[in-house]
């Protein structure tokens, strides 16, 4: 996969050395940007728009979400918790693999539980009406795989051949549809327009039959509209289309599209030497903060980087792992132990999926406002992060 980095914008002006090293940080000027461009599709379509808190989970900012979007999508219990008790507007639970001892809570905390499948959701039929008893309230929602594929990459593919996400559209019958209210289709990655306009297409005619009896479509993710080439008025005439054909609502749950080129992470040379080529060891690990580097695979984009010449030095980071590489990269000179650097468009997924693998540290979390270089370091971690997810 290319980075969809989109530049450093007004990362240029920041002072690394600010910061503690590693770090996350968060420009709150460029999230709003971002969420007032959402804001805009929204209002213009007359649909709801959800943070996917999957990709992006920086509730010290939850506030500042609430006042642009509906609410949030979260990906089973602690997501659903995380959401009721930080963020405003609706909950969307969804889990491939929901089980038992949660659904109380998952009802309580959810406005719309969508199922993985017609069996999940007749199995917990009975619970959903003990719920609706004690006076919950919430819709039923089932996620369909719509067996049209538009991923570049089939690890990150939901249409992807023997997916596990969604029931298979080509199998649906009448039965499946049992107090269902709505219908959550989620098969695109990075994304602009067109593939979703394809995906709809695909799974119209299945699910044709159907639309009468349903409350709402969720279209789910993956939607880079906040990325400039993204053809927003399409979406607009599409989402108002579908609306109008269906009768039902319409739901998107973006989540990079609220944090892209967002945020960067700092980190500095701890060593360089010489292998064959200079080889520049970083306290940033692929592995532990970075590891859609190493999954996707992708190059990030680096703060800085000359288009060409200079001095071409191979990056990994500092744990045991000998895949721990984040690239190779270029620099006007060769770098030094104690000098900064930083990676472009990282407020996305790699801040939420950093591990201690090998107990190295997590990034600190800052959140910058590049309107006026005001900066808060909003969170650190001790080594009892470490100690105390072990035992």
């Amino acid at each position: 996969m290319t980075t969809k980095s989109g530049g450093a914008g007004d990362f240029v002006r920041l002072d690394l050395d600010r910061v503690p090293s590693p770090c996350f940080v968060v420009d709150r000027a460029a999230i709003e940007r971002n969420l007032a461009v959402l804001a805009d599709v929204r209002d213009r379509a007359g649909i709801k728009l959800l943070l996917a808190l999957k990709a992006f989970s920086m509730w010290s900012l939850a506030d500042l979400v609430g006042e642009y979007l509906d609410g949030v999508a979260t990906s089973g219990l602690w997501e659903a918790r995380l959401g009721r008790s930080y963020f405003r507007g609706e909950v969307a639970t969804y889990c491939a693999g929901y089980k038992a001892d949660e659904m109380d809570e998952v009802f309580a905390l959810s406005d719309h539980v969508i199922f993985n499948s017609p069996g999940q959701a007749a199995r917990f039929r009975e619970a959903a009406a003990a719920a609706r008893a004690r006076g919950e309230t919430f819709d039923i929602g089932l996620r369909l795989n719509p067996m049209h594929s538009e991923g570049e990459v089939a690890k990150y593919d939901p249409a992807q051949p023997h997916s596990r996400l969604g029931h298979p559209a080509d199998q649906l019958r009448p039965e499946h549809l049992e107090g269902i209210d709505g219908i959550h289709i989620h098969a695109l990655c990075e994304q602009d327009f067109p593939p979703l306009r394809r995906t709809w297409e695909a799974l119209k005619p299945r699910l044709a039959p159907y639309l009468g009896q349903l409350k709402w479509l969720n279209f789910g993710g993956g939607h880079h509209i906040t990325r400039a080439d993204y053809q927003r008025d399409d979406l607009v005439d599409f989402l108002k289309q579908v609306r109008a054909e269906t009768g039902c609502d319409v739901i998107l749950e973006p989540g990079e599209a609220i944090a892209l080129d967002a945020g960067v992470l700092v980190g500095e040379f701890v060593d360089v030497f010489d292998n064959g080529m200079p080889i520049g060891v970083l306290d940033i690990s692929a592995t532990c903060h970075m590891p859609d580097v190493i999954e996707a695979p992708y190059r990030p984009a680096l703060l800085g980087e000359p288009a060409d010449g200079g001095v071409l030095v191979r990056l990994g980071g500092p744990s045991c792992l000998a895949g721990d590489i984040l690239g190779d990269f270029r620099f006007a000179a060769r770098p030094e132990p104690g000098e900064r650097i930083a990676f472009l468009d990282q407020a996305h997924y790699s801040m939420v999926k950093t591990t201690t693998f090998n107990g190295v540290p997590l990034p600190s979390i800052a959140l910058w406002d590049s309107r006026d270089d005001s900066l808060e370091i909003v969170r650190e971690f001790g080594w009892e992060t470490f100690r105390d997810r072990l035992s």
